[in-house]
């Protein structure tokens, strides 16, 4: 029951994020009415429900008949499924401070898919969600360790570690150095290997990560990224030289690390064990 009102609620996130993610290409208010890119115009409520409505209206505006991108669909439902996974990691019902990480990790994970979106349909990363996005995870990456290193004193049990806090410290570390690796290939290259987005994108996604965490991220965007572009090349659909946006790749990778990282380092760790 906890998973579909989660998967429910992403559905309808989801909604919002592409109207977001079109709006900010367009420098217009989030505030109003949907309405058809195509004939402008408004969109009424019924035809608006995620998922079904684009079933029933066999991918068509009802008023101007033009076709509905396949965006809207799929990232409603990879929103969805990317808040009910992370309801079964991190929420239970009866512990108050799981309902803190789990409204971080959504908050970070609606951010991330605007950035998605928008860098798949734009090759731009909006400065107007990835820096509020980054106070947001650096404020509360402090707080959790506040809060933590608190109950560890009440306990008896606070160290050194907990005075530094664990959480900044590991998301610190990570950001520092995703953004130094990134802005040397953007730097050398001068933006033709990588852009400088992306090297303000590796800070958000070090302090959601942490180190080591954060590597896997990195690993699994080459990997999936250099099939990606190989399949492209095959299919000719792009050459050698052609440019292809990064951050979808940073965000999948990321994204697989926040949910699997310890069962992809017990596989992978159990390949050298004889």
């Amino acid at each position: 029951m906890i998973l579909a009102i989660f998967f429910i609620f992403g559905l309808l996130i989801g909604s919002f994020l592409n109207v977001l993610a079109y709006r900010i290409s367009i420098a217009e208010t989030v505030l109003g009415r949907s309405f058809c890119p195509k004939c402008k115009k408004q969109i009424s409520w019924y035809d608006n429900v995620p998922l079904l409505s684009f079933i029933l209206l066999r991918a068509r505006c009802r008023n101007c008949k033009k076709k509905i991108s396949w965006q809207y669909p799929l990232m409603e439902l990879f929103t969805a499924v990317i808040f009910a996974g992370i309801g079964a990691k991190f929420f239970d019902t009866v512990e108050i401070s799981s309902w803190i990480e789990t409204g971080y990790y959504l908050v970070m994970a609606s951010s991330l898919i605007v950035i998605f979106i928008y860098d798949w349909l734009y090759m731009e990363i909006p400065g107007a969600v990835l820096w509020p996005a980054i106070f947001f995870a650096v404020g509360l990456n402090l707080w959790l360790d506040w809060n933590g290193s608190r109950e560890l004193g009440s306990l008896g049990k606070l160290g050194s570690l907990g005075l530094l806090g664990v959480k900044t410290y590991s998301g610190t570390l990570a950001a520092l150095a995703a953004f130094v690796f990134f802005f040397s290939l953007s730097a050398v290259s001068r933006e033709k290997w990588m852009g400088m987005g992306d090297a303000y994108l590796a800070i958000l996604l070090g302090l959601i990560l942490g180190w080591p965490q954060i590597l896997l991220a990195l690993f699994l965007a080459f990997a999936i990224g250099a099939v990606y572009g190989i399949i492209l090349i095959a299919l000719k659909k792009k050459k050698m030289k052609s440019q292809i946006p990064f951050a979808p790749f940073l965000i999948v990778g990321t994204m697989i690390a926040i949910f699997f990282h310890q069962p992809i380092i017990s596989w992978y760790s159990g390949l050298f064990i004889l």
